[in-house]
């Protein structure tokens, strides 16, 4: 990090062994992403109750390159935050995830999604219930009736676009749904 850690404690006396597991937590975003620039982390006590727990906040700053990532763990009425390294654990973890997606989106990492297997009616047996599709990679996938989602096997046509799920069958490949694409095509 270009600037040195800050810790700030509000409405409670400071802590050396929290702030030393705050420490290692920072050091293990470190290693995960060594371009933070800085760090600040607050954390807070919010009720002093003699008879009853107290509940503590986090907060966590972290600025790297063209962004800050804003981490606030509120503890609500969530009496697990009544113990501050509890609070500390799951702020850090919620930073290493928001850490994480700010690094994928930097990276320009995106998720990619595979289309629906599909492809076209090449064969229609109405007469014995069954039909068979060309798949996009060529394959012939056998189809029953029953399969074909709102629509009648009678009403599909040689050459309809589908959208089908495939599972082995006894047979062979086969479609255990088969649904008509509309207007709105599948891009490859």
């Amino acid at each position: 990090m270009q600037e040195e850690l800050q810790i700030a404690w509000r409405d409670m006396e400071p802590s050396d062994a929290l702030a030393a597991k705050i420490r290692d937590q920072v050091q293990i975003l470190e290693r995960f992403y060594d371009r933070i620039t800085a760090c600040r982390v607050v954390v807070e006590q919010l009720h002093r109750h003699k008879h009853k727990g107290n509940l503590f906040n986090v907060r966590i700053d972290i600025s790297v390159p063209g962004s800050e990532i804003l981490v606030t763990r509120e503890s609500g009425k969530d009496h697990s935050h009544e113990d501050p390294y509890v609070v500390v654990r799951d702020t850090f973890r919620a930073a290493k995830r928001q850490l994480e997606d700010y690094v994928r989106r930097h990276r320009g990492d995106i998720k990619a999604h595979d289309l629906p297997p599909h492809g076209h009616v090449v064969e229609l047996h109405p007469e014995s219930d069954y039909g068979r599709i060309e798949s996009s990679d060529g394959r012939l996938i056998y189809f029953h009736r029953n399969s074909v989602l709102n629509r009648d096997l009678d009403t599909l046509e040689i050459g309809t676009e589908v959208r089908f799920a495939e599972e082995m069958g006894n047979e062979g490949p086969q479609a255990s749904s088969v649904s008509v694409i509309g207007k709105h095509h599948l891009a490859e």
